[in-house]
């Protein structure tokens, strides 16, 4: 089974989550849509890959289309009509073609390209993007109905680990430091791990944001990606954000402004964004929300690795890997109502870090970098404790500990448990 990447120096990426992801949607008369940041593999997945597993089952060359839209030798074909006339040129005979285009985005009107093929029972379409604007957002309009999105991530640690040449802790911390980007697992000095990320979200990540949504105003992107990279994990708002804008900044920002950014990093994968959930009156709060970056280096190349603070960077990695196992995310609120010292009544509000939803299931789960006595214990106990429901409920701590669970049914694992098991979730 082609489930192993043998890169040039000889080592070996699984990448199975996704792959098991194509081959279950082969043949569904479906577009399949492999989003995600640029560099994180997605190209590699459906190029060698997929296209590894395909060969293996007995698939021919002939019936395996490539099409790099990135490549400038490739450039006539980001015409929308010379990219349908070179497909159909290669469509020889009525067995199965499988088509993949790597960042369709480049072509104009690329949706009636791709749903062109929708009727066309010998060909079976993969392409890959990375501006969710159209790729995501909008998958089910622009493919009517006929589009399915696999989301794609940098690597998670896990995979990260399994090529890592040390120890299991020297390697969260590289992971912690410098993230999962793909090349960056091969990169020796922390010099060139550096440098490359810096490179890579000025160079690439920024100037794809400025070309795609002509932004003007240069400097207030920037210094809102430095104001959101130092405050991950905290609750923010566009109208705070213009507060802070005017009183740090010297500057006025419009609202508007700033929420149209943030759409747009956000559209770009970047970052995502995690909404309030009241779990008692079972409703979402639009505001204020969370941003987590989507790959940790990233973060920490924007502020030029000077705030490296565990406690933030794991709710950020704990949020990543949640979302690669497919969960849904939300920032819990817990509302409570009880007597204070006078004895009137007053309602506090307390914080579930990640309400996830899968299908059915859902999980309430807390990050706690430490918990070293009972006072923390009972603080990040708290909100979870007040939660009614039966669904589990779960501490994520830094500590190597055996698995706990206590007598309100809350478990107690660690990071790494939680990282590495194959269902962390029962534990």
């Amino acid at each position: 089974m082609c489930t192993e990447l043998i890169t040039d120096m000889g080592k070996i990426i699984k990448r199975d989550r996704y792959l098991q992801k194509l081959i279950a949607c082969r043949h569904n008369h479906m577009i399949k849509i492999v989003t995600g940041i640029r560099r994180c593999g997605k190209s590699f997945l459906l190029f060698e890959i997929f296209t590894g597993w395909l060969k293996e089952q007995g698939v021919d060359t002939e019936h395996i289309i490539h099409i790099d839209l990135e490549d400038r030798r490739n450039k006539e074909l980001r015409d929308p009509d010379k990219l349908l006339e070179y497909i159909d040129s290669k469509l020889l005979d009525d067995s199965m073609h499988y088509v993949m285009i790597d960042e369709i985005q480049n072509v104009p009107e690329f949706e009636d390209v791709l749903n062109s093929y929708l009727k066309v029972k010998n060909a079976d379409i993969y392409v890959t993007g990375s501006n969710a604007k159209f790729l995501s957002k909008d998958v089910i309009t622009t493919f009517r109905g006929r589009g399915f999105e696999i989301k794609m991530f940098p690597l998670s640690f896990s995979e990260f680990y399994s090529v890592y040449d040390g120890s299991r802790q020297a390697a969260f911390y590289d992971y912690m430091v410098y993230g999962g980007m793909p090349q960056i697992v091969f990169e020796f000095s922390k010099e060139t791990k550096a440098e490359y990320l810096k490179s890579l979200f000025t160079e690439t990540y920024i100037r794809d944001i400025k070309e795609r949504y002509q932004i003007k105003q240069d400097e207030v992107l920037g210094d809102l990606l430095n104001i959101l990279s130092s405050s991950i994990g905290n609750l923010t708002n566009p109208t705070k954000l213009a507060n802070t804008f005017e009183s740090v900044e010297k500057i006025k920002v419009n609202r508007s402004t700033l929420t149209s950014y943030l759409e747009y990093i956000c559209e770009s994968f970047l970052m995502e964004k995690a909404v309030r959930y009241d779990v008692k009156g079972k409703r979402y709060m639009d505001t204020p929300c969370k941003y987590y970056y989507t790959d940790l280096g990233l973060r920490n190349a924007r502020l030029n690795f000077r705030q490296i603070e565990p406690t933030h960077l794991m709710e950020n990695l704990i949020y990543n890997e949640l979302r690669i196992r497919g969960l849904n995310v939300d920032v819990g609120v817990v509302p409570v109502r009880k007597r204070n010292d006078s004895g009137t009544l007053v309602q506090t509000q307390y914080e579930i870090d990640f309400v996830c939803n899968q299908g059915s299931l859902r999980y309430y789960i807390q990050s706690a970098y430490h918990m070293l006595d009972d006072d923390k214990v009972k603080q990040e106990k708290t909100s979870l404790r007040n939660v009614d429901d039966s669904f589990k409920k779960i501490v994520i701590v830094s500590d190597e500990i055996s698995v706990m669970r206590d007598d309100d049914g809350i478990t107690t694992i660690s990071l790494f448990d939680f990282l590495l098991a194959e269902n962390p979730f029962e534990l």
